[in-house]
């Protein structure tokens, strides 16, 4: 019976957390070691240059959210043109690596033995690692716009099974081990950072690297069923998994799994609670109104409206992104769910030259129009980001989250109700057939996205328009799981990975 587990999307950073863990280090510890080391491993997905979003919860399900949302620069105020790509695209601060901090603070960890935990991605970083099927599909899907990428040659030019070496990002990290983590905002490494980014024609001062702050707070909760589920606060689209799930409880009785009529209902409460989430951003205002969406009201409102018999039209534009999950389970039932990410799949495209640090470009989710989440200096953009934790009598009972943008509340929404709904433990629960709702990067058509089920022509009879996209499919996240049950931990990563 194992009583400690990590799980993340590369095996190697699994690995190493659960070697860290078996050694007792704390859950912070082995997440903080994965997250570095999948900013090696997985540098199409995240990095140091990105931003995190954490839950957090000690034994007895105290949970913490930690919120790490790059704001703003200064120079956002002179912006007139919001660019998806290029330097151009980097409008807001890298805080990953506050929310390391933040969250080995949370264990009591303030000191920790950075060399045991960012050695490893150190290493791998300048000795080489082999290159995944996964990055080389990124790379291959990005091959006809990466030529002009500032710093991409190198992983321009490496495909699946050859060496990547990455000797500036392993220099990066080093720094980060002998000053201190800290040095990525206000030391030597924020000095190097500063002359990268203005390099690139970019105004950043030290005080917009100095002023990058996690949030760390309460997290958002709903009742479901037997459970308490947890998720971070806005700007964060949390609400928007939490609400779905609300309405699905209004619903009453849950249909048999797999089912049309229960993925009728998980589809058409996703479009409810997708249309709530118009104009969720950083502001005060957002807080007050995410509590009416998660009022019974509401909920037994957007349910009322959900027609079993027939689906409603979807024209909602598509968000995509692309992002990193993983969590831990330490000895003492701590316990970690998080989400590091670059917004979309190699995030603005730009590797700083001295550094080697891929720089995200969560910004681009700004609008320059008057109104909810409008780019300003100092504000933090509406986050994709939502990793979850559920609680049963009070303790950690569940961890989960998964890549995906958009995506990430409807896979939440299937992993959610297989493992609660229908008891299936994490390994079932992450191979059922999911969807995705709407448009995406290879299909501009607003069709529910469906992994085959055996009920298509169902689901076709009440009204959904679907395009059928191949099992276990990329498309449809890559999440993971973990499951509490007093001293037995048991989880896994996406099959999809």
């Amino acid at each position: 019976m194992k009583d400690v587990l990590a799980i993340a999307p590369h095996p190697d950073a699994a690995a190493l957390g659960n070697r860290l863990l078996e050694a007792g280090r704390s859950a912070a510890e082995a997440a903080v070691a994965m997250g570095a080391h999948l900013s090696v491993t997985m540098p199409h997905f995240c990095g140091i240059g990105g931003d995190a979003v954490w839950l957090v919860s000690d034994r007895e399900g105290h949970v913490r959210a930690l919120n790490g949302i790059g704001q703003a620069w200064e120079s956002a105020a002179a912006v007139t043109r919001i660019e998806t790509r290029g330097p151009a695209s980097i409008l807001t601060s890298a805080a990953a690596v506050s929310t390391w901090q933040a969250a080995l603070d949370a264990f009591g960890n303030a000191k920790p033995d950075l060399d045991a935990l960012l050695s490893p991605a150190i290493e791998a970083a300048r000795d080489g690692m082999v290159v995944t099927p996964s990055q080389d599909f990124w790379r291959a899907m990005r091959a006809g716009e990466s030529a002009d990428w500032p710093g991409f040659g190198v992983y321009r030019e490496t495909a699946t099974g050859e060496t990547l070496r990455q000797e500036k990002l392993a220099d990066s990290l080093d720094c980060l081990r002998a000053e201190g983590l800290e040095s990525f905002y206000t030391g030597s490494l924020a000095g190097r950072i500063l002359d990268d980014l203005r390099s690139l024609g970019l105004g950043v001062t030290p005080d917009d690297l100095r002023r990058t702050w996690t949030e760390v707070g309460e997290p958002l909760r709903l009742g479901y069923r037997d459970a308490t589920l947890h998720a971070p606060p806005p700007p964060t689209q949390g609400v928007t998994t939490l609400e779905i799930m609300g309405i699905l409880g209004a619903l009453g009785e849950t249909p048999a799994m797999g089912s049309a009529a229960d993925y009728h209902l998980m589809v058409e409460a996703v479009k409810g609670a997708f249309l709530d989430r118009r104009g969720l951003d950083d502001s005060a205002g957002t807080r007050e109104r995410v509590a009416s969406l998660l009022s019974e009201a509401n909920l037994r409102m957007r349910a009322g409206e959900i027609d079993r018999a027939r689906a409603r039209p979807w024209p909602e534009p598509f968000r995509e992104a692309d992002t990193v999950y993983f969590a831990a389970r330490d000895k003492a039932g701590g316990c970690v769910s998080a989400l590091q990410s670059t917004y979309f799949d190699w995030g603005s495209g730009c590797c700083l030259p001295g550094t080697g640090i891929i720089w995200h470009n969560r910004g681009a989710s700004f609008s320059l129009e008057e109104g909810p989440n409008r780019l300003a200096p100092g504000r933090r953009p509406f986050h994709t980001l939502n990793p979850g934790i559920a609680t049963r009598e009070g303790r950690p009972w569940l961890l989960y989250g998964t890549q995906g943008a958009d995506g990430q509340p409807q896979t939440l929404t299937v992993l959610l109700r297989h493992a609660i709904d229908h008891g299936l433990p994490p390994d079932a629960a992450l191979a059922r057939p999911r969807f995705l709702l709407g448009r995406t990067f290879s299909d501009n058509r607003d069709t529910l996205k469906l992994e085959p089920m055996g009920t298509e022509a169902e689901l076709r009879a009440l009204g959904h328009v679907i395009s059928p996209i191949p099992s276990l499919s990329p498309l449809a996240g890559q999440a993971g799981m973990i499951r509490i049950e007093g001293n037995s931990v048991t989880g896994c990563h996406d099959p999809r990975g």
